[in-house]
C-alpha cells in the first residue's frame, strides 16, 4: 500500500493550509482592487488544446491520458489556452479591454527541483483587448501591488523588465538575420546559466558570425533604459522599437513603482508566442526562481480561439512565493488559534458552556469546549494549547450568582461578569 503522497505532489497540514490561504486570499483582494473579474475552467481537457499551442514535445510534460471515452486529455499545464477559448465563445458580448483573474491548480510531469513540484497554484492574470503601452504597465503594477501586499519592498524584490521589439531591433542591428534570430533569442535567454564559449559554438553553428554573436552578447549586457535607448538610437528603427517600454518605464514610475524596476534584456521568456513586454519578478539576492513571470501576447488568442485580441498576462505560483515569505518571516501568525475555550467545572454546569459556547459562534467568535469530563486544569491546558486568547470558567457558585469568569489567558487576569453580559463583554475585550 502506497503510504506517501505521489513525488512532486504536496499535503497541506493546517498550518500549511493557513498559508496557502492567506495567499489566495491576497491574491484576490489585490486582483479585485484593479477591477479584475474571476473565472475558471475545467481541469481536465482535450490533448490537442496544448500539443496545437506548444507542439507534440509538450506531451512528456504532462500528465496525460485517454479516457474512457477513447479521447486524449490532460491535465491542465497551464491556463491561457483554456482562457483564449472561453474570450473567444463571447467575445462579442464581453466588454474590452476584459480584465480576467484564475488561481488554477497546475499539473506538469517534470522533474523536481526547489521552487517546482509537480502539482501548484497560480495566479493568473489576463488583460485583453488593450493594445496600448499603459496596459502593460497596469498589469506589472498589478504584479508587483500584489508582493506589496504581502510585505516585500524593494530591497526583497524586483522586476526585470524587457521588450521582445526592443531585442529584436537591437539583434538585428547587430548582425542578426531574422532566420537567426530564434537561436540569439536563446542564447540571450541562457547568459547567465551558460559558460559564453559554449554559447558563442552554439550561435556560430547556427550560421552567426563571430562578430553578430560578439553583438548578441553586447546586447545581453545592457543594463537600465538610458543604456537600451543609447544602443537603440544606432540601429534602424531603434527608438520606434523603444518606445512602449519608455512609456512602461515612465509609467511605473509615475505609480512609485520606480524602486521595484531594472530593465533587462536578458529577460526573452522562453514561450515562443511573446510579441512585446516581458517580465519577471525574483527575489533581489536571486537565490530562488522566478516568482512571477510574463508578458504581451497579441497573436496568441487568434491562433488558440480565432480571435483577434491583444492581450497580457501573468503567472504567480504559489512554491517560491511561499518560500520567500517564509525567508523573510513573513508568514501570518498561527491561525489555528481560537477566540475563547469554555470549561465547566461540574457536569451539571455542560448545558451552560453549550448554550453560551452556541451564542459565542452565532456572533462569530471562534469557541471550543472540552468534548468530555475533565478536570478545570486540564481543560485549561487544551485551551493553551488552542491558543485561545479567553477563557470562559462556568462553575455552581458562578451560576448562583448569575455569573460566568471570564479569564485573559495573555494577561492573566479575571474577572467575573454577569451572564447575560459575558457576548458584549468579551466583544470589548477582543476589540481591545
Amino acid at each position: 500500500m502506497q503510504t506517501k503522497a505521489l513525488p512532486g505532489f504536496r499535503e497541506f497540514y493546517p498550518a500549511d493550509l493557513a498559508l496557502r490561504t492567506h495567499i489566495f486570499r491576497t491574491w484576490r483582494t489585490v486582483a479585485m482592487r484593479y477591477g479584475f473579474e474571476e473565472y475558471d475552467g475545467p481541469p481536465l481537457e482535450p490533448l490537442e488544446l496544448y500539443t496545437a499551442k506548444s507542439g507534440d514535445e509538450i506531451v512528456g510534460q504532462l500528465y496525460n491520458f485517454t479516457d474512457k471515452g477513447g479521447r486524449e486529455v490532460a491535465l491542465r499545464p497551464e491556463m491561457t489556452p483554456t482562457l483564449a477559448r472561453m474570450v473567444a465563445a463571447r467575445a462579442n458580448g464581453l466588454k474590452k479591454p476584459i480584465r480576467w483573474f484564475s488561481i488554477p491548480q497546475l499539473f506538469r510531469y517534470e522533474r523536481q527541483q526547489r521552487g517546482r513540484l509537480r502539482e501548484h497554484f497560480q495566479l493568473n492574470c489576463d488583460l485583453i483587448g488593450e493594445p496600448g503601452p499603459l496596459g502593460d504597465a497596469e498589469i506589472i503594477a498589478l504584479a508587483l501591488d500584489v508582493v506589496r501586499a504581502f510585505g516585500l519592498g524593494p530591497s526583497d524584490v524586483r522586476v526585470r523588465l524587457s521588450d521582445r521589439r526592443v531585442l529584436h531591433a537591437l539583434l538585428l542591428g547587430a548582425g542578426v538575420t531574422e532566420p537567426q534570430l530564434p537561436d540569439a533569442y536563446e542564447a540571450v535567454d541562457k547568459i547567465e546559466r551558460m559558460e559564453r564559449g559554449a554559447l558563442a559554438q552554439r550561435l556560430i553553428a547556427a550560421g552567426v558570425s563571430t562578430e553578430a554573436a560578439e553583438g548578441v552578447f553586447a546586447v545581453a549586457a545592457l543594463r537600465g533604459l538610458a543604456a537600451v535607448e543609447a544602443a537603440l538610437a544606432k540601429v534602424p528603427g531603434g527608438p520606434a522599437a523603444g518606445a512602449s517600454l519608455r512609456r512602461v518605464v515612465d509609467a511605473l514610475a509615475a505609480m512609485g513603482l520606480a524602486d521595484f524596476v531594472e530593465v533587462d534584456l536578458t529577460i526573452v521568456r522562453g514561450l515562443a508566442y511573446y510579441t512585446g513586454t516581458v517580465f519577471e519578478l525574483f527575489d533581489a539576492g536571486r537565490t530562488l526562481r522566478a516568482i512571477c513571470g510574463g508578458g504581451r501576447y497579441d497573436d496568441l488568442l487568434e491562433a488558440l480561439g480565432g480571435v483577434a485580441l491583444p492581450a497580457l498576462g501573468f503567472g504567480m505560483g504559489d512554491v517560491v512565493l511561499a518560500e520567500l515569505l517564509r525567508e523573510r518571516g513573513l508568514v501570518p501568525a498561527d491561525t489555528s488559534s481560537i477566540d475563547v475555550f469554555l470549561a465547566a467545572i461540574t457536569e451539571a454546569d455542560l448545558p451552560h458552556v453549550l448554550a453560551l459556547a452556541h451564542e459565542l459562534r452565532d456572533a462569530g467568535f471562534r469557541a471550543e469546549y472540552a468534548l468530555g469530563a475533565q478536570a478545570v486544569g486540564k481543560q485549561l491546558k487544551l485551551a493553551d494549547a488552542r491558543n485561545a486568547r479567553f477563557a470562559v470558567v462556568i462553575g455552581p457558585d458562578d451560576r448562583a450568582r448569575g455569573e460566568v469568569v471570564i479569564k485573559d489567558l495573555a494577561g492573566k487576569g479575571q474577572a467575573g461578569v454577569p451572564r447575560d453580559r459575558a457576548l458584549e463583554r468579551l466583544s470589548e475585550m477582543v476589540r481591545n
